[in-house]
């Protein structure tokens, strides 16, 4: 197949909280309108909170792949959802976003790989860095978080509000360093890249990549389709919980059903309270309507959502906070009696 006729994908990768989805979203506000587009979205967690971070619209579709890592865990069940995307929506592009803790090398032999290297294009690989981390040891030292930015085409630095100057000098020092050399580096400033990037990007480099770690190797599963997007909220009065631990990091996510409301303030206080290495995400029923709440390093922020179909948590920490089940099991405890206390009774 002739290589303009190919669908045009995107990678758009980064280490956990560096501002892939806030991105994303950014695109999709700038996105030509004779264009439709399709974004892919992997998480750890189990329970799958990026689907319901975006709106819902018809140039767009957006698909969840919860509960591992596209390069290992879910490689079967993303090939399985991409042709189907491909099949039955005709997108013009695709945007793959994968897990903070997913490792491109896997992703890239599947979409180089026979099934789709006709079908698909390959354009620049995109990361994300929150020049914040760098100041973590844990997360400078990780080997998936070198990986990603090694095999990224281009550099979006993010978090240019909320970084200081001296890390976003460390930041582009430690981006000058790297070989080969990126494409393009950008200081992103509120998730806002510029469109003409992705659109004017062309194909991927394909050096030699870093070999996946032996971590991921060992996450592989058996072709599966089981883990996709729930569609049945629980009961009201009982929320849903599960729990998982990969790659040096524990998940939590919990479910509600959408009839029980939250109190707002209450709730916010309730995540701030978690520890400041938590990666919090949520959509929430409040006393406010239908609301989004994404926590990064410390800092959190809230807006609108158009989802209704439930309300859902999604709690990350680095195992050395939770590498004791009991300690963990007294965080996800607190957790649910501080959110019962927000909770409000339906009018």
């Amino acid at each position: 197949m002739a290589a303009a006729s190919r669908v045009p994908v995107h990678i758009v990768t980064g280490f956990l909280g560096s501002g892939k989805t806030t991105l994303i979203h950014s695109l999709i506000e700038q996105k030509p309108v004779d264009e439709k587009w399709a974004i892919l979205v992997n998480e750890f967690g189990q329970i799958g909170i990026d689907q319901a971070m975006f709106d819902s619209r018809d140039d767009v579709v957006v698909k969840g792949l919860p509960g591992g890592c596209l390069c290992c865990q879910l490689a079967f069940v993303l090939q399985a959802a991409l042709v189907n995307l491909l099949a039955r929506s005709k997108p013009d592009r695709v945007i793959i976003e994968p897990s903070g803790l997913g490792h491109p090398a896997g992703l890239l032999d599947l979409l180089r790989g026979e099934a789709f290297q006709d079908v698909v294009a390959v354009q620049d690989i995109i990361a994300t860095l929150d020049p914040r981390r760098l100041d973590d040891p844990r997360v400078r030292e990780h080997e998936t978080f070198q990986d990603q930015l090694q095999m990224a085409d281009a550099i979006a630095i993010t978090m240019g509000d909320q970084a200081r100057e001296a890390q976003h000098r460390q930041a582009q020092q430690f981006v000058g360093a790297l070989w080969p050399t990126p494409k393009w580096v950008h200081i992103v400033d509120h998730g806002k890249l510029p469109v003409a990037l992705l659109l004017e990007s062309g194909q991927a480099s394909q050096p030699a990549h870093p070999a996946m770690p032996d971590a991921h190797h060992a996450l592989a599963a058996a072709p599966s389709l089981d883990g996709a997007f729930f569609d049945f909220p629980p009961p009201p009065g009982t929320p849903q919980q599960q729990t998982a631990n990969a790659l040096g990091y524990t998940s939590t996510g919990l479910r509600w059903h959408p009839t029980e409301r939250f109190d707002l303030d209450l709730l916010a206080h309730c995540v701030g309270e978690l520890p400041t290495s938590a990666r919090v995400k949520g959509v929430f029923h409040t006393t406010d309507g239908w609301k989004r709440l994404n926590r990064a390093d410390g800092a959190l922020s809230v807006a609108s959502s158009a989802w209704r179909q439930d309300s859902r948590l999604e709690v990350i920490t680095p195992d050395p906070i939770t590498s004791d089940a009991l300690e963990h099991a007294a965080l996800i405890a607190t957790l649910h009696a501080q959110l019962a206390r927000s909770r409000v009774e339906a009018p």
